[in-house]
């Protein structure tokens, strides 16, 4: 691949053939992925905060989970069974920072199971003053709408969405004024690839949440914002995308984000310097132009 005009750590494509088996494996990805293990160094931003941070075991979430731990947060973070081995490492690098590292088996589509993670924070925590709604589930169809199953569509509405408006609804008692969520969005939010269909709508859908629930939740000190990430070179693009040789190329800078580049924008949304911020999606494309 060629690296002559970025650091290591930012590789641009063409990329090695690797497609994987969902939900990926960090891994077996090459390059592998950068989530500021080596990069990031906290300030003290968010100093003894209790976060909880969907998706944590890789990607965008991982990257989170460093970063907020590094800043001084303690973090619960959800996996799904299969991903186990990686929200372990997630949790080994949240330790390492010398925060608590909470790793709970949660399937964000079941409404039980959001709440019981809820009560698990506050159980450990006594109160979440972070939720990041991070778990998402994509599957790419390039053979258009007919290639949507009924069974891939439900997946995908709730692991996006009614993950993310249970597990909301389920945090407010117990998150403080001053308190934060934050939603991952995305670029396809705004900018729909045709073979992400089902994909695309969620994140769109995401945007008005965000803004709406920004709204309600002023009152109580509340502030709700998002990210819009560009590509991201995760374990779930191997997994998903029948064709990884260009991916990212697209973009302005002609590469996919690492996910430590994604990290720092949560970090400040979710930290006192954001405290008049509220109902803003943070755009970090690469330089793709969003409304």
């Amino acid at each position: 691949m060629n690296t002559s005009e970025n650091p290591p750590h930012h590789p641009v494509p063409p990329f090695p053939d690797q497609q994987q088996e969902h939900p990926g494996s960090t891994e077996r990805m090459d390059p592998r992925p950068d989530h500021g293990e080596e990069s990031y160094r906290g300030h003290d931003l968010l100093p003894g905060r209790a976060a909880v941070v969907t998706g944590g075991d890789s990607g965008i979430g991982r990257a989170v989970c460093l970063a907020f731990a590094r800043e001084g947060a303690d973090v619960v973070l959800t996996h799904l069974p299969e991903e186990k081995d990686e929200a372990a490492e997630t949790a080994r690098l949240v330790r390492e920072a010398g925060r608590k590292a909470v790793p709970v088996e949660c399937d964000v589509r079941d409404e039980e199971q959001c709440a019981a993670l809820i009560d698990r924070a506050v159980d450990e925590f006594g109160r979440v003053d972070v939720l990041v709604n991070n778990a998402a589930y994509q599957m790419a169809q390039p053979d258009g709408i007919e290639a949507i199953s009924t069974e891939q569509f439900d997946r995908v509405m709730k692991t996006n969405l009614y993950g993310m408006f249970w597990l909301s609804r389920a945090v407010l008692p117990h998150m403080p004024r001053g308190g934060s969520i934050i939603n991952t969005t995305s670029v396809q939010g705004y900018q729909p690839s045709p073979h992400l269909l089902d994909y695309a709508m969620t994140k769109a859908a995401i945007v008005s949440f965000t803004h709406s629930m920004a709204q309600l939740l002023a009152e109580r000190g509340i502030r709700v914002n998002g990210v819009a990430p560009g590509p991201v070179w995760t374990p779930l693009i191997p997994a998903t995308m029948p064709d990884v040789k260009d991916f990212g190329e697209q973009s302005p800078l002609g590469r996919p984000a690492q996910p430590a580049e994604m990290a720092p924008a949560y970090v400040f949304l979710a930290s006192p310097g954001a405290s008049y911020i509220t109902g803003e999606i943070v755009n970090a494309t690469g330089g793709t132009p969003l409304p």
